[in-house]
């Protein structure tokens, strides 16, 4: 199958959205396009044959003729460190994909939606952002955690369409320092965010989880201890370097 294939792909933009976080946007030969959710292969090939591979989540939305990633770099991290810092315009790597079937969302699903993001879990969220406004009419609830504000991906986006869109509430918990005048202390994830920022399960949303295992551990066991019906809760976990 092609997705299964490695496809060559070129830098053509990268921004910046955070100090340690960049949004890479590459033109992949022969990509047959995405579904929000999904994810690509990325490989990394030396001059001596050495080769390393990760995955990452797709941020742009459906339709899109190029793939966008948000690399966030990690401490010794051997392919994030040279995405984030030596992967220049016109460069070339490998792509795979897309890949995923479960962690996706498509414009005909009418119910609600409640997306938990951690870190940069948020990436594939926001892709489904990104995508309801080209025909979806399912009410969105985001729920971002970051450490600090520093550390908030795509923050005036986001800003930008909560402002723009009736159908689209976002909410940030800060996990370590909060902006002043926050009237929630820093800390993980609570069920009072759910409560105050989520919905309630009698209109029966459809939950995305994405973030680090402890994250998606954590919060999926918060959204089952609120009511939420497990079949309705989907985990999209990450690692790695």
């Amino acid at each position: 199958m092609t997705r299964r294939a490695w496809l060559p792909a070129a830098l053509v933009e990268r921004r910046p959205e955070t100090p340690s976080a960049n949004t890479l946007v590459l033109q992949v030969e022969g990509w047959a396009g995405h579904v929000a959710g999904q994810h690509v292969d990325v490989r990394l090939t030396s001059q001596t044959g050495y080769q390393a591979a990760r995955s990452y989540s797709i941020a742009a939305p459906n339709g899109s003729e190029q793939v966008e990633i948000t690399v966030q770099r990690l401490v010794d991290g051997e392919v994030s460190s040279y995405l984030s810092d030596s992967f220049a315009v016109g460069d070339r790597i490998e792509v795979r994909g897309p890949l995923g079937g479960w962690f996706i969302w498509t414009v005909e699903q009418p119910e609600p939606v409640l997306l938990v993001g951690g870190g940069s879990g948020l990436v594939p969220l926001m892709a489904m952002v990104r995508t309801r406004p080209c025909g979806g009419s399912a009410p969105f609830r985001l729920i971002c955690s970051a450490r600090t504000p520093l550390d908030r991906l795509y923050a005036s986006e986001l800003s930008r369409r909560h402002a723009e869109d009736a159908g689209l509430e976002v909410a940030w918990v800060h996990t370590r320092t909060a902006p002043a005048g926050d009237s929630r202390s820093p800390g993980r994830l609570r069920p009072t965010d759910l409560t105050s920022h989520g919905w309630p399960p009698v209109v029966e949303p459809t939950c995305y989880v994405c973030g680090p295992t402890g994250f998606v551990e954590a919060a999926a066991a918060l959204l089952l201890a609120a009511g939420h019906d497990k079949k309705r809760i989907r985990t999209e976990r990450f690692g790695g370097v």
